[in-house]
């Protein structure tokens, strides 16, 4: 047995209590159902990962997850961890359905490489940004008034960024809503594919005519409907979230929209080595740069949080779901103050422990 041997990868489940439902336009989960992979190198370092599979997102569920960690187990056990990009690779066919068991995968092993070798996981990315990070916030699916009062609780706490989602009714009132609960707050929207163009861009000009300016339109329209996102682009700046899964639907993004559009950059949709080669064509071609998750715990946050400083340039940045759980399993990661992610307390891995 060697050092970096993979010697045992184990899984264990966990519900996380939210603070209250997290409404998207796909449902309104009211529980975090996730899977903490645990990884061990013949040395006995221990790296963790998360899968965090959002049902109302992609369809994914927790038990899929854990079926593609099991085929995934005897492809890695007795081999070495060091070429982890090899390693990842070798996961494409048995976490095809499954990016979030991917994602934690990968994630466990290069926090187990990070550990061993004294790295922290934002300088093992490159090392390129600040150790500091601001987050927006977002106001799920709600009703006006409760948006309202969502967007003064947040502003007081410190956050000038607020991400709204739409595409379940209501959605100009929310807006307006939470407009006027913290009027000096930039507005970005997340629909998550629920609109037609048409209904996209009638939002957005009913909002300008009231003066309210939107600076980013996350996935207004469906992921493949790219004449929908080249019209409603006219109109407003996108982020493109469910359009962009892999490295092949960034080149894509790149030759039908180009800047000034952004590609929301997400590891549980889509493990993080090929969001590695997300980042790249993103980079090429001028596209901004997004880091975004799913409905996931201190534990993915914090890898991904690593991630985009590590590797800089992310102009936006929704790191916010640990605030909507009422109860984690777990110590560490960043330390959050108001909207501000501070990585400099991390020395190894990604800096979560369970």
């Amino acid at each position: 047995m060697t050092a970096t041997q993979i010697t045992s990868i184990e899984t264990r489940t966990f519900e996380l209590e939210l603070n209250e439902p997290f409404g998207i336009a796909g449902g309104s989960p009211d529980l975090a159902r996730i899977a903490v992979v645990q990884l061990r190198l013949g040395d006995g370092t221990l790296g963790i990962g998360e899968a965090a599979p959002l049902t109302a997102y992609n369809g994914e569920t927790l038990d899929g997850a854990l079926r593609a960690i099991d085929a995934a187990r005897p492809l890695w056990l007795g081999r070495d961890a060091r070429p982890w990009r090899l390693r990842a690779h070798e996961l494409s066919a048995a976490t095809r359905a499954s990016a979030s068991a991917r994602c934690a995968l990968e994630t466990a092993l290069v926090d187990a490489l990070a550990r061993r070798g004294g790295w922290s996981l934002r300088d093992w990315f490159g090392g390129a940004g600040g150790v500091e990070l601001e987050t927006d916030v977002t106001i799920p699916i709600m009703a006006p008034e409760a948006a309202r009062r969502a967007a003064e609780r947040w502003w007081a706490r410190g956050f000038r960024k607020l991400k709204i989602k739409v595409g379940l009714g209501q959605d100009a009132e929310r807006v307006l809503a939470a407009h006027a609960g913290a009027p000096e707050a930039l507005l970005s929207l997340d629909a998550n594919a629920a609109f037609s163009a048409r209904q996209a861009i009638e939002l957005i000009e009913r909002l300008d005519a009231q003066g309210v300016r939107i600076e980013l339109f996350e996935q207004p329209v469906a992921g493949d409907d790219w004449e929908g996102l080249a019209q409603v682009a006219r109109v407003a700046r996108l982020a493109l979230d469910e359009s962009v899964v892999h490295a092949r639907d960034a080149v894509l993004a790149a030759t039908r929209l180009g800047p000034p559009h952004a590609i929301n950059v997400k590891l549980m949709k889509s493990g993080i080595s090929e969001a590695l080669d997300i980042v790249a064509v993103a980079r090429a071609s001028g596209m901004s740069l997004m880091i975004g998750g799913m409905l996931e715990s201190a534990l993915a946050m914090s890898t991904s949080a690593c991630f985009a400083a590590g590797q800089g340039g992310f102009e936006f940045v929704d790191l916010d779901t640990p605030l909507f759980l009422a109860n984690s399993p777990f110590s560490g990661g960043f330390v959050q103050r108001g909207a501000v992610l501070d990585l400099s307390p991390l020395s190894a891995g990604h800096g979560v422990l369970l």
